[in-house]
């Protein structure tokens, strides 16, 4: 590379990124994040299977940051071969092709370890590797609502709701690439990779988390509740002068948040006593509250209940997320340099590292823009780079 890694932490690894859309390219952003050198292998002249979001905009530039970008047509014994030489010399390689295809292609997990024994092969899918959906679509809204969520999201009696990011996608994707640098720490023991695989609908049951168990361990089936707390009464979003504050008191906290609330004598109401009574008569405790929160500003709340150490919060637009003083102080927005868009910012890694922390090193490439360079390193002369690029191999 001619540049430094985004961190020394995993910069003694090579990726090769088959991915598109959002899924995979998240599992190989989180690599790259940590230095990885990521190369993300795309259909020359933009052919192919294209990604959601043109190059330059804003999801795009997110997603593919701090990765090489190499040109290689697939389709062809010619584009394989540069990939099984590239192969030999990874260590983790990403996928989100149907089965049929990258076996079709001859670029499936057992045909790529007889080349690379110690390759840490990932595959993403919308249903999993086998089974009876296995051949089927999967995208992040179908696996939300399959996942169980948009069954528990939004408020009582509208009818289903997903939430507003792709949860299913962006899940998956940190899983995977937890699941490889898992597959790495094991390799240094086994001296062998080994094939790691998730899925979308995997990931999204998994991120039920305690809505899942309320399930399995306890019979429960969760239902919606709008802004508020599946079990903790109260919590949730109440009234202000001039809009809404998201209110947390602790259920052994509730004397004391009364008491902050300026209305002692709602804590000992028999209906209201106890969290097994406010959870039967929520509505009447949400009610009870919004009437107090009301008369005063978000800002007064806010102030107050944290005082006491009560957790309060704003309901923020995106905009002033990213204004927030603590947001800002954090500087999880993170500048990085592009030759099409000039200085930007994106959202950058929410781990730190004391010693090997998370830089934004490149902006998302354009499309081949480090097709001579890989190839270089593969051992390819001049000559026989031309030749790919006259054949639009590259």
């Amino acid at each position: 590379m001619n540049d430094q890694p985004a961190s020394a932490a995993l910069s003694r690894f090579t990726v090769i990124d088959l991915t598109r859309v959002r899924a995979g390219p998240t599992c190989a952003r989180q690599l790259a994040d940590w230095g990885a050198d990521v190369i993300r292998v795309e259909a020359p002249a933009g052919g192919g299977a294209a990604d959601f979001a043109a190059r330059h905009d804003p999801d795009f530039q997110n997603l593919h940051r701090n990765k090489r970008s190499l040109t290689l047509d697939l389709k062809t014994p010619e584009g394989v071969t540069v990939l099984q030489r590239l192969v030999e010399r990874a260590d983790v390689l990403i996928e989100n092709y149907r089965p049929d295809v990258k076996r079709r292609l001859g670029i499936d997990y057992e045909s790529l370890r007889r080349i690379n024994p110690r390759l840490v092969y990932v595959s993403i899918s919308g249903f999993g590797q086998d089974g009876p959906y296995a051949d089927r679509p999967g995208v992040d809204q179908i696996a939300q609502g399959m996942g169980g969520l948009m069954s528990i999201t939004g408020e009582p009696g509208r009818g289903p709701m997903r939430v507003g990011i792709a949860i299913a996608d962006t899940s998956s994707g940190l899983l995977a690439a937890f699941g490889a640098v898992t597959a790495l720490l094991e390799r240094e023991t086994s001296g062998e990779g080994q094939w790691v695989t998730t899925s979308l609908l995997e990931a999204q049951i998994f991120m039920l988390d305690f809505q899942g168990a309320r399930w399995l361990v306890g019979g429960e089936v969760p239902g919606q509740v709008g802004n508020d707390h599946p079990t903790s009464v109260p919590m949730g979003a109440f009234p202000t002068t001039d809009g809404h504050v998201n209110l947390a008191p602790m259920p052994a906290a509730w004397k004391k948040f009364c008491a902050v609330l300026g209305a002692p004598e709602m804590a000992e109401r028999p209906d209201f006593a106890t969290l097994r009574n406010r959870r039967q008569n929520r509505a009447a405790v949400n009610a009870a509250i919004g009437e107090i929160t009301r008369t005063q500003t978000s800002a007064h709340w806010i102030e107050t209940m944290n005082q006491a150490g009560i957790p309060c919060g704003p309901i923020y637009s995106i905009d002033q997320t990213f204004a927030d003083a603590q947001v800002r102080h954090l500087g999880i927005a993170r500048p990085v340099d592009s030759a099409a868009l000039g200085s930007i910012e994106l959202i950058g890694q929410a781990v730190s590292l004391s010693r090997t922390g998370s830089r934004l090193v490149r902006a998302a490439p354009e499309c081949g823009e480090h097709s001579h360079e890989v190839l270089g390193w593969l051992g390819y002369d001049d000559a026989e780079i031309a030749d790919l690029r006259a054949r639009h191999i590259i």
